[in-house]
């Protein structure tokens, strides 16, 4: 697949919109605007931009919810017929109803996350934008995290709680244990599919699964589900059995937090969906619009990683993880995004 980093933009759209700021619609997937994760981190972009903008929150900015896969189609052709300038739908179970969607109405802007969207002849819709993530980069470095502090404390297990078992996800799992393994050989990943991204009572009794086959720290990439792995980690610590948590897409600490400013989230592995949804809505605001392109967020430009504060992590484990990702975002490190058999 062709990549294309941010200053990359497309003939389509290259005059700048006549009418001021685009106005831009979000469509939710079935977690919903606070799901904590993915949902919430896009909009979170466009909240920015709006505010940059001038732009009114719940007017020219808004969302749709969505509680089943099916109001998918119906909730992106609401916008659409509406003729907002910017259609966001954050996750790759959007991909074919977008596609469905991009087709009907071709005049209007789409934005997709974590997928690339093309027509049943296999070429790149010209309306739509894609940003697609390098997830096994920041999971190797959380997986770092993970290790290190399981090895300081004389723990010889860590876990991953996936959400659906897709090649997306499984990215999330093949980065993290490469980077427990690559500084802690002898520990063994636990893995566990919830086959749901909205169950956290699910998210809860896999963590407490993992936890009780001795897992010191459990890594989740299962969106709302996850909550549930942080909650069990969060009330294990509270009872004196402690134990951690690795949150996902966004800084998740304070979801962990439990006394005194305490958190059982050890750290979180960033993808800065804020930062596609907030680009591609200035380029269109621009008048560029990148159009039938892709757009790569990786720990080169910053696009995946962990959060700016760390307070769980030491220095020294702080330094070691600096020193792999700066070799991964220079090449000398690969990371593969297909987890070990």
């Amino acid at each position: 697949m062709k990549r294309f980093i941010l200053r990359t933009i497309c003939a389509l759209a290259t005059a700048t919109l006549a009418f001021g700021a685009p106005r831009v619609g979000l469509v939710t997937d079935i977690g919903g605007i606070d799901d904590k994760s993915f949902n919430q981190g896009t909009w979170e972009g466009i909240k920015a931009y709006a505010k940059e903008n001038n732009l009114k929150v719940g007017g020219e900015v808004k969302y749709l919810q969505s509680t089943a896969e099916a109001d998918y189609v119906p909730n992106l052709s609401t916008f659409a017929d509406e003729k907002l300038d910017l259609i966001v739908a954050p996750g790759f179970l959007f991909n074919s109803a977008m596609a469905e969607v991009a087709t009907q109405y071709p005049k209007q802007r789409f934005l997709i996350i974590d997928s690339v969207v093309k027509d049943k002849g296999g070429k790149m819709l010209l309306n739509v934008a894609n940003a697609v993530f390098a997830e096994h980069e920041g999971s190797f470095l959380v997986g770092v995290a993970a290790a290190l502090k399981a090895k300081a404390d004389h723990k010889d297990k860590v876990g991953f709680v996936g959400g659906m078992k897709f090649p997306l996800i499984e990215k999330f799992e093949a980065g993290f244990e490469q980077g427990v393994k690559a500084v802690y050989p002898e520990c063994k990943v636990l893995v566990d599919y919830a086959g749901v991204f909205t169950d956290p009572g699910k998210g809860q009794a896999l963590a407490a699964k993992q936890f009780g086959a001795g897992a010191y720290v459990v890594f989740h990439a299962a969106g709302g589900t996850g909550n549930g792995v942080i909650k069990e980690a969060k009330e294990r610590t509270q009872k004196g059995d402690v134990r951690w948590a690795i949150g996902v897409d966004k800084d998740q600490f304070n979801d962990g937090v439990y006394a005194s400013g305490k958190s059982a989230v050890l750290t979180s592995m960033m993808k800065r969906v804020d930062v596609a949804a907030h680009e591609v809505a200035n380029l269109t605001r621009d008048g560029k619009f990148p159009g039938g392109q892709v757009y790569y967020f990786s720990l080169k430009n910053k696009g995946v990683g962990l959060p700016a504060n760390n307070p769980n992590l030491s220095a020294d484990v702080l330094k070691t993880v600096s020193s792999f990702e700066a070799r991964i975002a220079a090449g000398t490190l690969k990371v593969s995004e297909i987890p070990a058999k």
